[in-house]
């Protein structure tokens, strides 16, 4: 597990956006987890904000691997942008990555902590198993007695059915940095033997999606066991009244924004999260 980890941080490091530069960037503790929050302005107040939730299959990645991502999204909106670095599997298995993401979303919208942000509003952002926290957290909060005010979300090639059930796991099988059996390791690790996996806090996308949740800017890309999975979901949402904005991406794979500083198409559709994250929080 130390290698691919390590590999996957190198990798990261050696293909993913540079690190612009920003007012302040203060890591704290939170729990028995880290958060990282990128703030690129210079004064305070009120502000909507960006919660991040990184990929890496619940057992790697870090708030190094997704440095250059959030810097640049906290960047581009001029919003702070708030890592979360959840504790991996298979150390903590689930329910653990999903626990430490919903805690650091009640400690972003507490005025009170030491964060030092009034947080008016956020948008959840997520790529691949980092999708699938942000979704699950949307369709928790829209189904809530006290609802946060979560005004988006952007789930980049998401991991919503561990079912794993999708025609695309039979087509991605080899060739790419992300196969079905890939898939599979990573669900394995994170999810105790004997869990139901279609349930709807592992699978979105196997849920009942409750009306009112946030506009979703689902991303997707061809060559990725993920493909189905994402295009059924931002479907699904669609049909439960969700405002939808679907992406989908001929010839990429999966682990394009963690190379987006050596793939220009990567680099352009992040310019396009970020836009979509303005729209929703003028």
């Amino acid at each position: 597990m130390k290698q691919v980890r390590e590999l996957y941080e190198s990798g990261c490091a050696a293909n993913g956006l540079s690190g612009d530069p920003l007012s302040s960037v203060t890591d704290f503790n939170v729990e028995e987890f880290r958060v990282r929050v990128y703030d690129p302005r210079n004064t305070g107040g009120p502000t909507p904000a960006v919660l991040f939730f990184h990929g890496g299959g619940w057992v790697m990645g870090s708030l190094s691997t997704h440095d250059g991502l959030c810097r640049r999204l906290a960047s581009l909106t001029n919003l702070p942008v708030i890592a979360v670095d959840y504790r991996l599997a298979p150390e903590y298995p689930y329910p653990g990555a999903i626990d430490d993401s919903r805690s650091a979303m009640r400690w972003l919208f507490d005025a009170g902590n030491e964060h030092g942000l009034d947080v008016t509003e956020a948008v959840l952002v997520g790529d691949s198993a980092g999708g699938q926290l942000a979704a699950v957290l949307a369709n928790e909060n829209a189904t809530a007695t006290d609802p946060l005010p979560v005004v988006g979300q952007v789930l980049m090639y998401p991991m919503v059915d561990l079912t794993m059930s999708s025609p695309s796991y039979e087509r991605i099988t080899d060739g790419f940095p992300l196969v079905a059996d890939t898939i599979a390791w990573f669900a394995d690790h994170y999810l105790p033997e004997g869990l139901d996996r279609s349930a709807p806090g592992i699978s979105p996308s196997m849920a009942q999606l409750p009306a009112g949740l946030p506009p979703t800017y689902v991303i997707t890309v061809d060559n990725d066991p993920l493909v189905d999975e994402g295009a059924n979901y931002a479907a699904a949402l669609a049909r439960a009244g969700t405002e939808v904005q679907y992406q989908h991406l001929p010839g990429y794979a999966h682990g394009l924004f963690t190379s987006a500083g050596r793939i220009p198409r990567g680099e352009q559709i992040v310019n396009q999260v970020a836009a979509f994250i303005r729209d929703r929080t003028i």
